[in-house]
């Protein structure tokens, strides 16, 4: 099937693409990422970190992190600015209420990402006074799949029992993101209805990025029909209406833009989205494993960093080269994801060739 565009689908690009230059040059921090810890309680065969259950990298302390966020306050409107809690495991940390409760009485929305194996009523509970906005919590199939996938016997029970558990509170923004992958392919549309029955109401799906340990799982990776296949699936599923899903922002998808998103595709690393690393690396994507960090907060202001050294992702020019050199969707997708690139700078692959 060709990926040649309509010209009304051309024209919304076009209008789409100016918009987006305007907040590459006014780049106003939206969400800022915390890798709070590297500890994990599963062990991933997709992790992009590739995390280990004893990080050898400590945790970094809770009155860092917020000296960072007094830092940033004077610059922003805390309301506007949306604090994820990431790890590794969030919830293997025992101040996470504390670094929370800190952030909602500066006037931060926060929210953590979750495989939901610690997430007991009682957490939940101290987490939500704490102020917790929002929450994700990854389930990748039905049991036997997911808990291949997360290398824990008992991880799909919990995840669910953490699925009803969320489902029950009305103030609490949250979804769940599954990584479609070869083993779960087959039954999306059965996937789709156990989770509606327990209660989402918001799915994000996204495929694996040959990255950490999932570079090594090749049986991950979709084939180039079955990820067409996902796509159309998202798109009838959107086009029923009975549960807001959505493709990743992973990478420019021709003829299914604004078809299985809300919006069109941007990669908006270093635009509107920030975070602090584990080491205190200042970064963009946390998803972005290679070594495009741009400062740290041991020695470095973190707005100042922000508004001056992060032009590698608002001009991507550079990223015109190897198989992006000559294509002419570029305008639109500038080199597709930066967690996709490599410690050189080049991509490791484009979802728009994957589409048949």
């Amino acid at each position: 099937m060709s990926n040649e565009l309509s010209l009304r689908k051309r024209a919304a690009l076009e209008l789409f693409r100016q918009w987006h230059k305007n907040r590459k040059q006014l780049h106003p921090l939206r969400q800022l990422f915390w890798e709070c810890t590297l500890r994990c309680n599963l062990h991933c065969r997709h992790c992009g970190s590739d995390c280990r259950q004893s990080a050898q990298a400590p945790d970094m302390p809770a009155e860092v992190f917020l000296k960072v966020i007094d830092s940033i306050t004077p610059h922003v409107n805390p309301h506007e600015v949306s604090i994820i809690l990431t790890g590794g495991e969030p919830l293997l940390r025992n101040d996470l209420e504390t670094v929370g409760l800190a952030l909602y009485r500066r006037g931060y929305p926060w929210g953590i990402v979750s495989n939901g194996l610690a997430l007991t009523h009682e957490r939940l509970q101290s987490l939500m006074a704490a102020g917790m906005h929002s929450i994700t919590i990854s389930l990748d199939g039905f049991a036997d799949d997911h808990n291949w996938m997360r290398g824990h016997p008992d991880s799909y029970r919990h995840a669910m029992d953490a699925v009803a558990r969320i489902a029950q509170e009305t103030e609490l923004a949250w979804d769940v993101v599954t990584c479609v992958n070869r083993r779960n392919y087959a039954y999306l549309a059965e996937l789709k209805d156990a989770l509606y029955n327990n209660g989402v109401r918001r799915w994000r799906l996204f495929t694996v990025f040959p990255v950490g340990r999932a570079a090594l799982q090749p049986e991950l990776q979709l084939t180039d029909e079955e990820f067409t296949g996902t796509m159309e699936f998202i798109r009838r599923t959107r086009a029923a209406g009975k549960m807001r899903v959505e493709y990743g922002c992973e990478g420019f998808l021709g003829r299914y833009e604004r078809e299985v998103r809300d919006n069109f595709y941007s990669c908006n690393a270093g635009i509107s989205i920030g975070s602090v690393l584990i080491d205190g690396s200042i970064s963009a994507c946390p998803s972005i494993r290679s070594n495009f960090h741009q400062g740290n907060v041991h020695k470095d202001d973190f707005m100042a960093v922000w508004n001056n050294r992060f032009q590698p992702f608002r001009n991507r020019e550079w990223m015109r080269k190897g198989m992006c050199a000559d294509c002419h969707f570029f305008r639109y997708c500038e080199g597709n994801g930066m967690h996709l690139h490599n410690e050189a700078g080049e991509l490791l692959f484009c979802h728009l060739k994957r589409l048949c």
